[in-house]
């Protein structure tokens, strides 16, 4: 999963003890179940309606169907069971009588009775309004981005692994589609998909669309990469031929990294459109990737989502192929625990970062322009009484969690402050052998191995900290220790300084950030006054900032500022008049049906955390951005921007 959003909110073969995920918190051994069969028609998606008919194998006596509860990568119970409608159920023809489990809501009952041998289920499912990932809005007149748990219901016991699906999908007229799940055939709008386990299945979501564009990436590993598109209009589906080069770069940039591969093919999925909710979600063959409609031909929206696919690519690795134990969850039904997402998350947000520069997805500059927003908005009262770890074990509570209070609460900071961590273990190993070792052989250890297709090799805490021994001997569990599980009033900026450069504020705004700004329709002024700005007026303002002094409050809306109406021009001319005067900044502000003007005493005009160069240390930030593909054919890093 990739959100951007904590910044953006607030404004192998050769690894150690690999056990299969089945091995894991396994279910109540059955045999197989299936095929179930799986029609869904989306034929009136402009209504915002999926239909379904599903073919359940049964026998008589007590059925529990259950609808996907935890969604992998979403990490929390995020699954939009309140948008099925229905189901009705029948045998032989015959209506059957269905009641919801009264404590485990994902699941209904229903006696099959005796002599029947298969159910038939028809229901309605409504496309998400709001939500969050799966449960997110994702169709629109002109396309629809569909993920398979929002449409089925499977028998509770059986892994998921152990439970077949052959499903089919109709689409409007003229509509061309992709999925990383291998088509059967094609007749009358109707796509027959190959049977697969519901994992995969679940595993495998599908973008359709009247515009619709596939670009080649070529061939790594033996293994063929596209980039599959969607978009609100023909006019978006353009991409730049840097960007392309960037694509086709991210492919062997991977590679080069981890030095195997785990899918037969992949296919990243591209969804522009405006209606539709901004994020990223994994998958082992595939990627969800879903930005603003204009986001491939306007410069800083491509600038904004230029981290996007290196970071859900990464997932195919760190996420999907290793993944912490409590992450696994066979039934979906079960909690998962999100102790180690500052390793799925944190790690995948560094190797992410460190992707995107490498194959020229980012410029140099962005990347340490991240670097420092990240550090700057990481600086929050709520270090001083949550560690990192509990906002990965708390990550279902903060998955949208209100703005009031966010800085005091602290939001899904393993994302940010992984990527801080895993920047100091990567400098870390790289100053104790002497610039022979790097996380990059970490990784190869970890991840790579040889190329295989999908699975699930889980790990645990021990295991990762005996793979970075492997490469250097350090106290890497105290290393971790002191970083994540205890309270840290200091941003760890170990990575940073050690690798050539030094946290600092500048009156210069980052052009990556004028792009996030862009992208989530935000003005941020965090490191000035102290608050965001976004189209529903004031978002997270930060504890003891000038801001907060002055009562400014998150939900506000900002009606005017010394006396004009707000602009973000105004605001900008009053932030600088105000370095010359003793005046504070006087704001009109309404809040319910009232009104106030708050005064802000901040002289200091416009500011921003970004990274200067300390020329007396090597600069380690550079030497971890140069690509490391070392084929003959080795593509040259585009310059995007």
């Amino acid at each position: 999963m990739h959100l951007r959003a904590s910044f953006a909110a607030g404004v192998a073969a050769s690894a150690l003890g690999c056990v299969p995920a089945s091995a894991v918190a396994a279910p109540t051994a059955a045999p197989m179940v299936g095929p179930l069969e799986l029609a869904v028609d989306a034929t009136d998606v402009a209504r915002g309606l999926y239909h379904a008919h599903l073919r359940v194998p049964a026998r008589p006596g007590e059925l529990v169907l259950a609808y996907a509860r935890w969604i992998p990568g979403e990490h929390a119970p995020t699954g939009p069971a309140a948008n099925l409608l229905g189901p009705r159920i029948a045998a032989n023809g015959k209506p059957l009588a269905w009641r919801r489990d009264a404590e485990r809501v994902f699941e209904i009952h229903v006696t099959v009775p005796a002599g029947v041998t298969t159910l038939d289920l028809d229901y309605d499912v409504a496309t998400p309004s709001s939500g969050v990932f799966s449960g997110a809005r994702s169709v629109t007149p002109k396309l629809l981005d569909l993920a398979w748990n929002q449409v089925v219901l499977y028998p509770k016991g059986p892994a998921l692994d152990h439970v077949t699906v052959t499903a089919s999908l109709k689409l409007p007229a003229g509509w061309k589609h992709a999925s990383a799940l291998p088509a059967a055939s094609e007749t009358g709008g109707v796509v027959s998909y190959k049977t697969v386990t519901l994992e995969t299945l679940i595993d495998s979501p599908v973008v359709a669309g009247e515009h619709f564009k596939t670009f080649d990436l070529g061939t790594s590993h033996g293994a063929p990469h596209q980039l599959s598109m969607v978009a609100d209009s023909e006019e978006a589906l353009v991409a730049p031929e840097a960007t392309l080069a960037a694509w086709k770069k991210l492919v062997v940039e991977a590679h080069a990294l981890f030095g195997a591969r785990h899918y037969d093919d992949y296919r990243f999925l591209l969804t522009a459109s405006d209606s539709v909710d901004a994020f990223g979600l994994e998958h082992h063959a595939s990627s969800d990737n879903r930005v603003r409609e204009r986001s491939l031909i306007d410069d800083d929206l491509r600038r904004g989502f230029g981290g996007l696919l290196s970071h859900e690519y990464v997932h195919s690795w760190n996420g999907k192929y290793r993944r912490p134990k409590g992450l696994v969850s066979p039934t979906l039904q079960e909690p998962m625990k999100g102790e180690l997402l500052w390793v799925y998350e944190g790690l995948t947000s560094y190797l992410g970062w460190v992707l995107a520069a490498r194959s020229g997805l980012a410029s140099l500059d962005d990347a340490r322009a991240e670097l420092a927003l990240s550090a700057g908005y990481l600086d929050q009262p709520g270090r001083k009484w949550r560690p990192l770890v509990d906002t990965a074990d708390a990550s279902q509570l903060l998955i949208g969690a209100s703005q009031n209070g966010a800085s005091l609460r602290r939001g899904l900071d393993y994302y940010p402050e992984g990527l801080l961590i895993w920047l100091e273990v990567d400098v870390t190993i790289r100053e104790a052998s002497g610039g022979k070792k790097s996380l990059d052989d970490f990784c190869r250890a970890f991840f790579g191995g040889t190329d295989t297709g999908a699975d699930v090799r889980a790990y645990d805490l021990d295991e990762l900290v005996k793979t970075l021994d492997g490469v250097v001997a350090h106290d890497w569990k105290g290393f971790f220790q002191d970083r994540v599980y205890k309270v840290a009033d200091a941003v760890p900026l170990g990575g940073i300084t050690h690798g050539g450069w030094k946290l600092a504020y500048t009156d210069k705004k980052p052009e990556l950030l004028s792009a996030w700004e862009k992208m989530d329709k935000t003005e941020y002024l965090g490191d000035s006054l102290g608050f965001s700005l976004g189209e529903n007026g004031v978002g997270t303002v930060v504890e003891g900032s000038p801001a907060a002094k002055a009562g400014v409050a998150s939900g506000m809306k900002l009606v005017a500022v010394d006396g004009r109406k707000y602009s973000s021009e105004v605001l900008k001319d009053a932030i600088a008049r105000a370095k010359s005067r003793p005046a504070p900044i006087e704001l009109l502000v309404e809040q319910s049906e009232f009104y106030r003007t708050l005064k802000v005493e901040w002289h200091g005009g416009e500011r921003w955390w970004g990274l200067e160069r300390e020329p007396a240390k090597a600069d380690l930030l550079a030497k971890i951005l140069e690509g490391k593909d070392t084929s003959t054919n080795k593509p040259k890093r585009p310059e995007v921007f």
